[in-house]
């Protein structure tokens, strides 16, 4: 039998076996309201351990918005910026790919909020009827709607063959002890009538090579050995798996999305024997703390 996944009482019990952590954002350092400010306090102990090169953290979101706008919504709740050395976004990830295709008519499926992924850019917004490629950044209204809302929207789109890029492969997110959907929801519902889906983000390979190349620029290009590298998340669909297909270790922060399902609800404010659920999951993590604490 494989030995079980330990649980751990705090970062630090593993600090020093790694040089960079690639940090998730929502539901490890806030929860969409207000920070977790031991996570932040966490991470900024991990920056200050001595060692052979600097502890670095690069914080990787699939928040589709450019990492400038995501570290202004930090800022706001509070999370320090003595936490992290650099931010990688799907934002960042599909500008990436739009600007592969200047002059693009786009249509973009989302909230005003996420304007800014356009900014600067060579392209038109135009309606969905109109369009040569769609960005998907999420739910009009992602307190009241589903995926449903878009069936007609989706299959229009399908039958004229427009490809898709998805700027956040989350399916949910954690607000303020609320599950709300994402834009990987309304991919999933493409790419399952047949729509051709480019994903920027987690659990995708790209995400973690450029998030690995970023954190080689902060040491003079020096390239942090893998086998030295923490993923940290909430998600055992993105964070967890892309930990796992790019070769990294991996630590699942109970208290996220997962948390109704391993019974640390607002209701049950300790961690139990999470060995169960863990089996039933389609990777796992190499270690489980309940929250990201020092």
């Amino acid at each position: 039998m494989p030995d079980p996944i330990p649980t751990l009482p705090g970062l630090s019990g593993i600090a020093d076996a790694y040089d960079l952590i690639l940090c998730d954002v929502w539901g490890v350092l806030h929860d969409g309201t207000r920070a977790h400010t031991a996570a932040g306090a966490a991470l900024i102990a991990f920056r200050e351990r001595p060692g052979p090169r600097p502890r670095r953290v690069v914080l990787v979101s699939n928040a589709p918005r450019p990492w400038a706008g995501v570290q202004r919504i930090l800022d706001g709740y509070g999370v320090p910026r003595a936490a992290y050395d650099a931010m990688l976004t799907s934002g960042d990830l599909t500008r990436g790919l739009i600007a592969r295709r200047p002059g693009a008519r786009i249509h973009h499926l989302g909230p005003e909020r996420d304007g800014p992924i356009f900014e600067g850019l060579d392209l038109t917004l135009v309606p969905a009827d109109a369009c040569d490629l769609v960005v998907n950044t999420g739910l009009f209204d992602d307190a009241t709607e589903t995926a449903e809302d878009y069936r007609a929207t989706l299959a229009a789109l399908r039958a004229r063959d427009v490809p898709m890029i998805c700027a956040n492969p989350d399916l949910v997110v954690e607000r303020d002890g609320l599950l709300i959907p994402c834009a990987g929801l309304l991919a999933e519902a493409y790419a399952a009538i047949g729509g051709a889906v480019t994903y920027a983000g987690k659990p995708h390979r790209p995400v973690y090579e450029a998030a690995l190349a970023l954190a080689a620029g902060l040491d003079a290009g020096a390239a942090p050995d893998p086998a030295r590298v923490l993923a940290v998340g909430d998600a055992i669909r993105t964070d967890i798996a892309g930990a796992r297909g790019f070769g990294i270790a991996s630590l699942l922060v109970a208290r996220g999305i997962h948390a109704e399902e391993l019974g640390v609800s607002a209701a049950h404010h300790t961690l139990g024997d999470v060995a169960a659920w863990l089996a039933r999951q389609p990777v796992q993590p190499d270690a489980v703390i309940e929250r990201l604490v020092w």
